[in-house]
């Protein structure tokens, strides 16, 4: 795979077991997924040192575990770094791929940009939410503080209990009307934080979410043998 040919495709549709679990709820998910934490030679998760998730993150479970699948990642976020212009407009180009195929199936179109990033969309390509103001947007976030949020773009915040500073913030996304995505190695407890917990592997519509609630997920991939603090139990 040449890594400076720019990849054709940014979003995936029911290419990972997450998002398709969706469909029965009749959500049609479009998810991009790009190379985490430094993998490309550029940081796009800012609080992965330290929430300590680089080593367990989700990158390594299911097809990501393959190489082809990781450099495809790495092109993805290269494209991002050395042509924004060229890799918004195919966004907008996949994004409307989504919403054509949802017509066409009759299902709900939603949309995860940071399927394995942490990206500030909302900054960094403000054009995207206001071109499609009636398709929702969804992420899960280590950063507690991403406020002025489009009106289609909903997030949840990713809890770590690696160390008490970052597990700090979960106060913070509390105080902010944030849910809190916790990751369990085994049984999902009834609550977690002072929260009910709920069952976040059922589906990855998170917009659909009760408000106040510790989305429960368990461990996958690296994640599985974590002894960090970031993955709970």
């Amino acid at each position: 795979m040449n890594m400076n040919e720019r990849p054709n495709r940014l979003l995936g549709i029911g290419t990972d077991a997450k998002t398709v679990k969706g469909e029965k709820r009749g959500i049609l998910t479009g998810i991009m997924y790009l190379a985490p934490y430094t993998l490309s030679g550029t940081n796009v998760c800012p609080m992965a040192e330290l929430a300590e998730c680089h080593g367990p993150c989700l990158n390594t479970a299911g097809r990501g575990k393959m190489t082809n699948v990781q450099m495809a990642r790495v092109r993805k976020t290269n494209f991002w770094h050395e042509d924004r212009e060229g890799f918004i407009a195919l966004l907008l180009k996949e994004i409307r791929r989504v919403v054509r195929k949802a017509e066409k199936d009759g299902m709900v179109p939603m949309i995860r940009l940071n399927g394995t990033s942490d990206i500030r969309w909302e900054r960094e390509a403000p054009e995207v939410f206001a071109a499609f103001p009636d398709v929702q947007f969804y992420d899960y976030t280590k950063i507690p503080n991403r406020r002025n949020l489009p009106e289609n773009y909903h997030l949840t915040f990713s809890y770590s209990g690696a160390n008490d500073r970052y597990a700090a913030f979960a106060d913070v996304a509390k105080d902010a009307g944030m849910n809190i995505a916790v990751v369990f190695r085994n049984t999902l407890p009834d609550t977690f934080l002072g929260l009910p917990v709920v069952n976040g592997d059922e589906s990855d519509v998170r917009p659909m979410d009760p408000q106040g609630v510790v989305v429960g997920l368990t461990a996958k991939g690296s994640a599985k043998h974590d002894t960090s603090g970031f993955v709970q139990g």
